[in-house]
């Protein structure tokens, strides 16, 4: 990704995602990197992060969409991820 806001190394979650923004008129779709973090010194959040790699962005400027989270949150998010992968992966064994 050129002009990146986010830094993508080995330790990215994940990285070459299928990413989409989408506006009131327009949608985008290019590579994306998606990343959770905390602070490694007193650690009092998650943060996840979002970023469209910009090459691939016709309507948007670069740039890096994040949210902040509760451990509560985060591990709320992390139930419904794995209830959602479950739900898939039975409808592909069908």
């Amino acid at each position: 990704m050129a002009d990146r806001i986010m830094k993508v190394n080995a330790y990215t979650t994940l990285d070459l995602l299928d990413g989409r923004a989408e506006g009131a008129d327009f949608t985008d779709e290019g590579l994306a990197v998606l990343n959770v973090t905390s602070p490694r010194k007193h650690p009092d959040e998650v943060t996840l992060q979002l970023e469209i790699d910009p090459s691939d962005l016709d309507h948007l400027t670069a740039h890096a969409d994040s949210v902040t989270l509760t451990p509560d949150q985060a591990r709320t998010i992390a139930a419904d991820l794995e209830k959602h992968a479950a739900r898939v992966e039975e409808a592909q064994e069908e």
